[in-house]
């Protein structure tokens, strides 16, 4: 395929022109569609049906240790829950404190939490500090950085490769005692879908920091979303704890695109000496959690293998759709220089890197022809992506169908943008 760049004026005038009527064409169809966000579809959701009629007869309702799951108690979660999502996690049960329904929720409470009262190691709230800032890799996940804008901590981005974040800038920049923490999602990454590698890991744990209350917030949200290749990272805490830094990490996860988003457990990992800080600051908090939702969890997946089993069922749906994406970028794109794209591991996402200064407009282009896609810029701190070139495909809502239709457009977005930025 000849790529753009080779193009002369003319060639691109008449190429922008048969472009624009296929555009047309497009927009006069009135189609809506959305890779906005990575939600799961409704054939995902049909796989967690069963556990709704899970609890039936009021002994259903007794856990482990005695609680009845419909009254107060178990503050950090009934044990059969510990015990499983502790296995989720890689760690132990003492390890684990099982909460609400969304992990969201409990990296905002922790870093709210910090900022009010510090943490374990804290010689004083971070509140307290003229200026607080955390390391956030880029691309990244956009609600992790909301957090931080809007408790008023300042984000200083740093490149995230496939295989992980630049570590040799993280490790002068966390000799600021006034950076607190990095945000890590080390599993199937929001949005490159690669792994973080045990040189990363190992450098994470390890790396001398000014602040002794530094803190990773380990967001492993896909650590069970394989799509092609179910890939192992090494586990921050045990690697933590053999450095010498046992309290230095947060691990968050959940079951949100595993079985019902908004609907599902949200668990917490961390140290034992963390988890006895944390219960404290919990019980000023809440009573108890909903543990009728952790006995329907626990009750549908019995163990780990019931929730491989689950996994499996969702990389049926979702590896086709990834398919069907990535093969029309390579058959389409290849060779044109009009971007760059990532073939994921697993996790929700396509991560596609435009020419520079061509993603607002690919984003305005997919918008008007009826093609919803994440705000360009979600990928940085602020919103602001210097190169304006960071697209996140979001392949798992769509039908089939839709899907074949929606990427038909952004692609012929991509094109557009590219020959309108060769023609200026």
């Amino acid at each position: 395929m000849k790529a753009y760049t080779s193009y002369t004026k003319e060639e691109l005038t008449a190429e922008l022109t048969a472009l624009n009527n296929k555009y047309k064409e497009y927009q006069d169809q009135g189609l809506k569609f959305t890779m906005a966000r990575g939600i799961p579809n409704v054939d995902q959701l049909a796989f967690s049906m069963p556990m709704m009629d899970i609890l039936k007869e009021e002994d259903d309702y007794v856990s482990s240790d005695g609680v009845d799951a419909r009254n107060y108690g178990d503050l950090m979660g009934i044990p059969e829950a510990r015990k499983l999502f502790s296995e989720f996690l890689g760690i132990k049960p003492e390890e684990t404190i099982v909460m609400g329904n969304a992990s969201l929720n409990i990296m905002y409470d922790c870093m709210s939490r910090a900022m009010l009262k510090g943490v374990l190691g804290s010689e004083k709230p971070w509140c307290k500090y003229d200026k607080i800032k955390f390391i956030c890799p880029v691309p990244g996940y956009d609600r992790h950085f909301t957090i931080c804008e809007f408790l008023g901590i300042e984000m200083i981005p740093v490149k995230l490769t496939e295989w992980g974040p630049d570590m040799d800038a993280i490790e002068e920049i966390v000799k600021d005692e006034c950076v607190k923490g990095i945000w890590c999602v080390p599993k199937y990454t929001n949005p490159y879908g690669g792994c973080y590698s045990d040189e990363a890991v190992r450098r994470l744990a390890s790396m001398k920091t000014a602040a002794n209350d530094f803190r990773i917030f380990w967001d492993n949200a896909y650590a069970h979303h394989y799509i092609y290749k179910d890939v192992n990272v090494l586990n921050i805490l045990d690697e933590c704890k053999k450095a010498g830094n046992p309290n230095r990490c947060y691990i968050f996860g959940s079951t949100s695109k595993v079985t019902f988003p908004g609907a599902g457990v949200a668990f917490f990992g961390a140290s034992e000496e963390n988890v006895e800080f944390m219960k404290k600051q919990l019980s000023v908090q809440s009573i108890s959690w909903d543990k009728i939702n952790m006995l329907r969890h626990v009750r549908f997946f019995k163990d780990m293998d019931g929730v491989k089993a689950q996994m499996d069922k969702h990389a049926a749906i979702l590896r086709p759709k990834f398919d069907s994406v990535l093969n029309a970028l390579d058959k389409e794109l290849s060779g044109l220089d009009a971007g760059t794209w990532v073939k994921p591991d697993g996790g929700y996402f396509i991560t596609y890197q435009t020419v520079n200064g061509c993603a607002k407009r690919v984003y305005a282009l997919c918008k008007d022809c009826g093609l919803t896609m994440t705000d360009p810029g979600a990928t940085h701190p602020y919103h602001n992506d210097p190169d304006d070139s960071y697209l996140r495909i979001c392949p798992s809502y769509p039908s089939a169908s839709e899907l074949a239709k929606a990427i038909e457009i952004f692609i012929l977005c991509v094109k557009i943008a590219t020959v309108e930025k060769l023609l200026k």
